[in-house]
């Protein structure tokens, strides 16, 4: 039995009919590595069986406590259903990217299941037709709550359900279950009685901790380390959603990125997909007519575990916002400036503490908190409010090996997040075995297109890559032509003995120098003025007669 932290809770309070609170990795297999062409849907359900105890999110389910008075917890399901949870489908031909996009938002829109344990997984055959892979490829959609894993933690199950090899280990029975006595309502009602006690602590501890917190942000204001952002700029994206999803992506090279971001010193990967994204939101605002005169703002999860929880599941992020550049049609400007005030943005969020997101969390009183979410969003106030942030970009790191299941090859990998009031635009940033990828969740009500969405995030990377080639290469070349002038100047100053004409313009250099200095040389009787001293090279040599 393990009680869900105000963080994770929030994911729950938070989810309404219209926005359910999962979050989903994309995975495309290739099964030719397998040596036999084809996976069986009964060898995946094997795998899972296989490797339930690696991870307590396959077998947990929650109790919540009565009346809200405490936050729930995870207990386990003695009644768990593999078969329930891993499901296989197959997309119509031609099995192309659209239709997977379509497939992969619908399953995406529908809540999970609160009396199992919160997840998922789509085997989806048929993807015959996609650009850049062979035929007969499948996928798989991963659907978990968010109020049990967070990106980080997301990796972590991914990595437990894959090898590094494309040979599968030797087979074992699957993991028995280690079931836990699920708590009593009364023993629930009674833990509740003494955490509400320590609450008003908690709250006195948050209240010491926010102030010399706001002393520090002042201070950097004041200091201009960062800047506050003001309000944000409303867009169509910061309304109310409805239920209902669209699916998009463009697949980056790495590499590229990686030397795209050496165009501004200082830049990083995240600085250039930021600006990226900046750029396709700026292409397609402008597309619609509704580019706003701001920039816009986007919120970016912060990985806030330390080195001994690196393991650990649940929520233990923190927030910070960085303008996206939309306002700044050069690519390389728009990256100058994500790049800044990504810099800025870190100094702000040290400046308030890493983990104050997520202590206020545990220090509000769960029956409040539910309370307050649920009203805000059953409400529209949520939606009427002020947007914090125009869109969520998430960056979600995955490993630089490539990924085996059962032997198949994983080529492709995507990330799908939620949409919720006044948030209805999302992006995943995965990286996977030198590829990177930015996905994207939406309200279909506000982008019925995303395949336009793709060509811009799309066009936004050509047009870095271009900007940055341009600007490395122009580099180089002054570089060499610096190199080039300071070459000669050193090889004459060297003379070689077997070059009469090195040594003849020398000597001319010296002849001219002695005549100079001999026109400086008063006539006689002319008194020389005073202060003034007669060059020792004039006052010792007669003037030269002129040559015929």
């Amino acid at each position: 039995m393990h009680q869900l932290s105000g963080l994770d809770a929030t994911f729950l309070y938070a989810e309404m009919n219209n926005s359910p609170m999962h979050i989903a990795p994309l995975l495309i297999y290739d099964p030719a590595t397998t040596g036999r062409d084809v996976v069986r849907f009964k060898d995946i359900l094997q795998t899972f069986a296989e490797r339930l105890d690696r991870s307590p999110v396959f077998r947990r389910k929650l109790a919540m406590v009565p009346l809200n008075l405490d936050q729930p917890y995870w207990v386990d399901d003695d009644r768990f259903d593999l078969e329930f949870h891993v499901r296989h489908i197959a997309l119509p031909k031609p099995g192309d990217w659209r239709q997977l996009s379509i497939l992969a938002a619908r399953l995406h829109a529908r809540p999970l299941d609160r009396a199992r344990p919160l997840w998922e997984a789509y085997i989806i055959e048929g993807l015959d037709n996609v650009a850049g892979l062979p035929p007969g490829c499948y996928a798989m959609l991963l659907k978990v709550h968010h109020a049990a894993i967070d990106g980080a933690s997301g990796v972590e199950l991914i990595s437990a359900l894959h090898d590094f090899t494309a040979t599968p280990p030797p087979s074992r029975p699957a993991a028995p279950p280690l079931l836990d006595s699920p708590p009593s309502q009364a023993e629930m009602l009674w833990r509740a009685y003494k955490a509400n006690m320590k609450a008003p602590f908690r709250l006195a501890r948050m209240v010491g901790q926010g102030i010399p917190a706001w002393r520090r942000v002042h201070e950097g204001v004041k200091a201009k380390k960062f800047r506050t952002l003001g309000d944000k700029e409303r867009t169509r994206f910061n309304a109310a959603v409805s239920p209902h999803r669209v699916f998009g992506a463009a697949d980056f090279d790495l590499a590229v990125i990686r030397k795209a971001r050496e165009a501004v010193p200082g830049a990083t990967v995240n600085d250039a997909i930021l600006s990226i994204v900046g750029g396709a939101l700026r292409q397609y605002l402008m597309d619609k007519q509704e580019l706003p005169a701001k920039s816009l703002v986007a919120g970016a999860p912060v990985n806030v575990r330390s080195r001994d929880q690196a393991k650990t599941g649940g929520n233990q992020v923190s927030m910070m916002t960085v303008p996206l550049g939309s306002d700044v049609a050069d690519p390389l400007e728009r990256l100058r400036s994500v790049h800044r005030d990504a810099v800025g943005s870190k100094a702000y969020h040290e400046a308030v503490g890493a983990r104050f997101m997520t202590d206020m969390t545990h220090s509000l009183p769960a029956e409040l908190a539910a309370l307050g979410v649920r009203a805000a969003l059953s409400s529209g106030l949520m939606a009427g409010m002020k947007p914090i942030f125009n869109t969520i970009v998430t960056n979600v790191p995955g490993p630089q090996v490539p990924l085996y299941m059962h032997g198949a090859h994983v080529v492709r990998s995507y990330g799908l997040g939620p949409c919720i009031d006044n948030m209805g635009l999302f992006h995943a940033v995965t990286s996977y075995d030198g590829q990177i990828a930015v996905s994207f969740q939406a309200c279909r009500a506000m982008m019925p297109d995303p395949g336009f969405y793709e060509q811009c995030l799309q066009r936004a990377y050509q047009e870095l890559q271009a900007a940055a080639e341009g600007l490395l290469r122009g580099g180089r070349k002054k570089a060499a032509v610096r190199k080039k002038p300071a070459a000669k100047a050193k090889s004459s100053a060297r003379p070689n003995k077997a070059s009469p004409g090195r040594t003849k313009v020398k000597k001319v250099a010296v002849t001219r120098a002695t005549t100079k200095a001999t026109r400086k040389k008063p006539a006689p009787g002319k008194a020389v003025p005073k202060g003034r001293k007669v060059p020792a090279a004039a006052a010792s040599r007669r003037p030269r007669k002129p040559r015929a």
